[in-house]
This record gives C-alpha cells, sequence and structure tokens, in this order.
C-alpha cells in the first residue's frame, strides 16, 4: 500500500478553512488501496446537528435554551461501495502471493509460541466463520469476545467481520459485571470466551466470569469456550477447582461448546460476501469517566481505510522496498481500540509481519518486553507511556547492553501524553537516541490517530502532539468556539474527523450527540473533551481530560504538567495528580507517587521540587506513597478515583480499571496516614 501523505495539507489553508476537495479526495485515494467490489456512489456525507424546530441555531436557541432539540450528525463515507474487511486483512495477501508471508508471530506468557502465515490464517479465519454460521450467527448479529491476546482472538474477530456479524472485544481480566453490561448492552447472541488465561505466572480462571455475566436476562444462546489451561476432561457441572498450573472447567450441556469441536473441525473454505461500507463493524466500550461506559459504533469501509492509512504513514517504512522486513508490535490488549486499529485490522490491511504477546511485561521478569523485540527483530514497537515509565523503575540505569534492540527503527506511544522525561529515556534506551517516536493522539471515538508527529520529521519535541495527520484537522478553542491564543489552555475539537470516526452510541443516539457534538453543534465540531494548548510555533500540547483541570485560587493548572514535574524526579516512576475540595483555594492538589525501587519516600522535597519546577501554585498540598495509581486498559490514570480515594466519597465505575486491586491498596495506605495523624 502506497499513498502520497501530502496530497492534503494537515493545517487549513490560506484563508483559514481547509481544502474540503482535497481532503476528501485524498481519503479517496486512500480507499482505493483496498479491494472493493462495488465502488462508491457518495464519497462523503457529513449532516451537522441542526435544530429540530427548524429555526436557525439563534431563533431556536433563544426560544428553547438550553433544552434545545437538536438532530443527530450523520456521518458517512463510501456510500454504495461494498467490501469485505476480513478479505482486505487476508485472502488479498494469499491472492497476491504472498501466503507464505509472517502475519503474526504469538509469544504466550508461559513461553509458547507460534507462528502464522496469510495463508494459516485465511484457513483459521474460514473455519471459525463457518462456525459462527453453524452457531446460528449471521450479518448484524453482535458476538462478545472475552478473550486474552491469542491467535484466536484475532481469527474470531476477523471471521465475524467475515460474515458481517458485529464484534465487541472485551478486556480478559475485566470483572463479570463489566462483562455483564456488555453482554446485555449489546444483545450478543454469542459470548467467546476461554477456561482460563495465563497472568503473572499463573492460569487464572476465565470461564467462572463468562458464566456469572451471561447467568442474568440476556441473548446468549452459546459460549464458545477455547481451551488456554485446562486439560481433557476437566470440564465439570459444578464450579470448578484452581491451581497453578491446572483449571477445570465449569460447563452448561446444550449452552457450552468447545472450539476444538466446532472450529477446528469445520471446512477451511468459506466465500466472503461485500458488506456496504456503512454496515457495523464493531462496537468498541468506553471506560466511562462517569455513568456507564458509552458503546461506540464504527463502521467498515471508513474505519477500515483510516486504519490502513494511518498504520502506513506513522510505522511502515518510508521506503516501500524495504517494508518485508517490517515486524510491527502494538502492546495494547486486543480489547483496546489501539489494538483494533494498529494491532487487528491497520497492520494486517497492509499485510504486514507483527508480534502478538499474552502476558504481563514483567513475567518472568523485567526484560521480557525486551527478549521479544529482539527475538523477531521488532521494527516498530508502540506502548503506553504508563510501561514506559514501568520499564524505566525496572531499569533505573538504563536498558543492559546484553538486549539487542537494533532493529527498532521507529517508537510509538498511546493513551496519554507521555511525560518529557520518560519520552527521553525511552528514546535513549529503546531507540539509541535517534529513532523517531510517534506520540500519538486519537480517542476511541476518532478510530484513528489524529495529532502526531511524522516519523520523517527532522526534530521532535519530548511529549508533544505536533500537528494533525493528513486528512484530518483539530482546533483548540474557547468556550464559545474562538481559537485560543498560543501558551493558553482551552478546548481540542476535531473539526474535519476522518473515516473512522465513530457514527453513534449503540442504542442510545442520544448521548451521542450530547457527549460529542452539542458544545459545539453550531459549528458541526467534534468536542474530544481533552484540554490542549498551541505553543509559539503552532504545534499542539494535550493537557489531559478537561475535568482532570485542576483550580487553585483561580489558576487553570494542568495535571499532566504537574505529573511530569514529579517523574522529572530521580525518585519518581509515576505519578497521579488529583484536585481535592479545600476551604480557602477552592481546590487543593494531592500527588499520588509510585516511587522506584529503593528510592526512600522524599514527600516534602517533592512538594519543593514541583514548586521549583512549575511554581508555588502548583506545589502538592499532600503526597501520598502508593503501590500503584488507578490506570484503564489504554494506560489513562483515572484521577477522579484519587479524588474520592482521598476524600472518602463514593466511589464510581471501577469494573474498566486494569488493575483494580490498587484501590484497596491506596485505602490502607490512606487509611494508615489517617492513623498516625490522629494519634
Amino acid at each position: 500500500m502506497t499513498i502520497e501523505l501530502d496530497a492534503v495539507p494537515a493545517h487549513p489553508s490560506s484563508n483559514g478553512e481547509p481544502d474540503e476537495s482535497a481532503r476528501i479526495a485524498f481519503w479517496e485515494n486512500a480507499a482505493l488501496e483496498l479491494d472493493w467490489d462495488e465502488p462508491w456512489h457518495t464519497a462523503h456525507t457529513f449532516e451537522p446537528a441542526v435544530p429540530l424546530s427548524g429555526l436557525d441555531y439563534d431563533a431556536a436557541l433563544a426560544s428553547e435554551g438550553e433544552d434545545l432539540a437538536l438532530s443527530v450528525p450523520k456521518i458517512e463515507w463510501f456510500s454504495g461501495g461494498k467490501l469485505n474487511v476480513a478479505a482486505n486483512c487476508v485472502d488479498r495477501h494469499v491472492a497476491a502471493g504472498r501466503g507464505s508471508k509472517v502475519a503474526l508471530y504469538f509469544e504466550g506468557e508461559p513461553g509458547d509460541r507460534r507462528s502464522v502465515t496469510y495463508a494459516e490464517l485465511q484457513k483459521e479465519v474460514s473455519k471459525a466463520a463457518n462456525a459462527l454460521i453453524q452457531l446460528g450467527i449471521g450479518k448484524g448479529d453482535r458476538v462478545v469476545i472475552y478473550l486474552p491476546v491469542l491467535v484466536e482472538t484475532i481469527v474470531i474477530t476477523l471471521a465475524c467481520a467475515r460474515i458481517g456479524a458485529v464484534h465487541s472485544l472485551v478486556f480478559g481480566g475485566f470483572s463479570a459485571e463489566a462483562l455483564r453490561f456488555r453482554v446485555e448492552d449489546t444483545g450478543a447472541k454469542l459470548l467467546v470466551t476461554t477456561d482460563g488465561q495465563y497472568r503473572r505466572g499463573k492460569a487464572v480462571p476465565v470461564k467462572e466470569n463468562a458464566d456469572a455475566a451471561v447467568a442474568g436476562d440476556n441473548a446468549v444462546e452459546h459460549v464458545l469456550v477455547i481451551r488456554r489451561t485446562s486439560k481433557a476432561g476437566s470440564a465439570t457441572s459444578g464450579k470448578g477447582r484452581r491451581s497453578n498450573q491446572e483449571l477445570s472447567v465449569p460447563w452448561t450441556s446444550g449452552r457450552d461448546v468447545w472450539w476444538h469441536d466446532i472450529v477446528d473441525s469445520a471446512s477451511e473454505v468459506h466465500e466472503p460476501k461485500a458488506f456496504d461500507a456503512e454496515t457495523p463493524l464493531f462496537i468498541m466500550y468506553t471506560s466511562g469517566t462517569t455513568g456507564k461506559p458509552k458503546g461506540l459504533v464504527h463502521t467498515s469501509g471508513g474505519y477500515l481505510t483510516q486504519a490502513a492509512a494511518s498504520h502506513e504513514l506513522l510505522f511502515s517504512n518510508p521506503d516501500p522496498e524495504k517494508r518485508d522486513v517490517d515486524v510491527h508490535w502494538c502492546t495494547a490488549d486486543l480489547a483496546w481500540v489501539t489494538a483494533h486499529t494498529y494491532e487487528i485490522y491497520g497492520p494486517l490491511a497492509n499485510g504486514v509481519s507483527q508480534v502478538i504477546y499474552e502476558g504481563t511485561p514483567d513475567t518472568p521478569h523485567p526484560g521480557r518486553h525486551l527478549e521479544i523485540i529482539e527475538r523477531y527483530g521488532v521494527t516498530s514497537y508502540y506502548t503506553a507511556p504508563t510501561l514506559v515509565r514501568s520499564l524505566m523503575g525496572w531499569f533505573p540505569d538504563g536498558v543492559p547492553e546484553h538486549y539487542n534492540l537494533s532493529s527498532i527503527r521507529v517508537l510509538g506511544t498511546v493513551g496519554e501524553a507521555i511525560n518529557p522525561p520518560a519520552w527521553r529515556w525511552f528514546r535513549e534506551q529503546f531507540g539509541r537516541g535517534e529513532v523517531p517516536v510517534v506520540d500519538t493522539w486519537w480517542q476511541s471515538e476518532t478510530g484513528a490517530t489524529v495529532l502526531s508527529p511524522r516519523p520523517t520529521d527532522a526534530g521532535f519535541k519530548p511529549g508533544c502532539a505536533n500537528r494533525a495527520l493528513p486528512g484530518v484537522s483539530t482546533r483548540i478553542v474557547d468556550d464559545g468556539g474562538a481559537e485560543v491564543p498560543a501558551g493558553e489552555q482551552g478546548f481540542i475539537v476535531v473539526d474535519k474527523t476522518g473515516p473512522a470516526m465513530a457514527r453513534t452510541v449503540w442504542g442510545n443516539p442520544q448521548r451521542y450527540l450530547d457527549s460529542y457534538w452539542r458544545q459545539y453543534a453550531r459549528q458541526g465540531w467534534f468536542l474530544a473533551g481533552d484540554g490542549a494548548k498551541y505553543d509559539d510555533d503552532g504545534d499542539t500540547w494535550i493537557l489531559g481530560r478537561v475535568d482532570d483541570v485542576l483550580n487553585v485560587s483561580g489558576h487553570r493548572l494542568s495535571t499532566i504538567e504537574i505529573e511530569s514535574a514529579l517523574v522529572s524526579h530521580p525518585s519518581v516512576v509515576e505519578a497521579g495528580v488529583a484536585p481535592v475540595a479545600d476551604p480557602k483555594t477552592g481546590q487543593a492538589i494531592v500527588a499520588f507517587v509510585v516511587l522506584a525501587a529503593n528510592a526512600r519516600a522524599v514527600t516534602d522535597e517533592l512538594r519543593t521540587h514541583v514548586a521549583k519546577e512549575i511554581g508555588p501554585i502548583a506545589k502538592p498540598a499532600a503526597v501520598v506513597v502508593v503501590p500503584d495509581v488507578p490506570k484503564t486498559r489504554s494506560g489513562k490514570i483515572m484521577r477522579r478515583l484519587l479524588t474520592q480515594l482521598y476524600e472518602g466519597t463514593e466511589l464510581g465505575d471501577t469494573t474498566s480499571l486494569q488493575n483494580e486491586p490498587c484501590i484497596g491498596d491506596i485505602q490502607k495506605v490512606l487509611a494508615a496516614a489517617t492513623k498516625r495523624t490522629t494519634s
């Protein structure tokens, strides 16, 4: 796949408006790199939210006020065009004679390994597609996939796409409650799960959670189970027993089906059908900072177009002649949107070899990722800032010289803005101080990267999201929509969205309107919910969720700026900053810090350090040393939970955390501190 990526400017043209015809032409050229069974008749349709009364916006607002009734925006790309997403990710590479190329290098946490070529992947996906049909799954049916990072996870995901079913992946470590919500909200007919998974050296049960999740009122007809940790004959009608090496599996006859019984025996031949470009492909649930998670609906043709084009720009070798040696590794769990775009659909659409790894990065030792990079010759390594900071803590003296990371050609980060000290360490230790680091900014809602440095850029600003990629556009504005000057914090909006943009919230289009489009309905802009600022060069710096901005005595402070100051101290590996109520200043700053190995608790020193780095107004009122801070699967720190923990108020939703046990650990630390204070 080769696209002229500079065919459309990323920034507005000289008259202040993006060249819309050039932008749409860019995406049409990108879409033509895919195989289409039928061409589209309309490249792009966008109908913004407008007053339902038929009045102009000002008149309707004056009449209805805050209760202004608006239409839900309509977004379509490549209308009338038909394609099959799975065939574009697998079959076309086999047909082009590249079937012997490795698609997936799988490594399990216990050390088991498997290489899967594109020809083998085609057979596996075809078998899974036939098995889904045998289980009564068809176009439009929803399938919830509750699995760890396995080859089968990608196979069943592509099989759903192949037959037009809508998939929703759920992190294998989520609780039964979190899974139940997604099963019931989607109205899924099938749940795909596993007997157990390997996590930190142990076989952890999964099937029991799956059973609890489907025990209520739902539409699930079958549970398809992959054998990962148990042995043949271990299925039981009662609750399974657990050991470190083997799990017995609870079983419901008539509902539960073994993968090896139905998928492995299915035909390897399946002819994919073409579906309309706007056919729903998957439902991605956000972590939900407030209220229940939102099920974002992404469709087929537009999503695959932007996934493939942005993956090529960010991670493929700039020289097409050298791309055969590319080995991509996105370390995200497959249930996260980053993995959908840059671990499943983008790389496979581009015919790339990639690594997938089941386990935790420090099992059985902190160098596991380094071994994997060396073993497979990884050329692009895309991970979360929280893992980079963990690696800094595991290797305070730098990456040991016996690890060979020379294959790395590009590094990437995603999830939150990376702290500049972590960025520098990452580039120095993993990239020899010379490789590009693409610090990407995007969201579950946008479906693909919006802002990022380009790997061919000459200079990089550590922690800077830089500028919009071709085909999309952003602005930083105030409440009324006026663009803010350099250095002033505002709201980042996407004023020209890409084809991968979510089309709605599953079952709740009103929430889609209210969450993302209402505030700037007049302009037709998507509200991302992040604060940002321009620097003097016009580049964009992401300052974190708007909800995470602190207001101390009228001064608006960014949580990320304060966290970066804390992490720049040699004793701190990770930091989460949260506001707490203060009668004098309105809000006060509390910092939760994870210390490096053998570092002493230097709370007063850290408070002084922040004051020196930013200013006295940013000095935390308290610094709390904790074992870990609560993070979502995307690596975002859930700062609202830190506020609730410190203030002792009722906790909000915690089901989307990747490390839910840390909540109890933090509560113990705070209780101990309170006891010392009162005694």
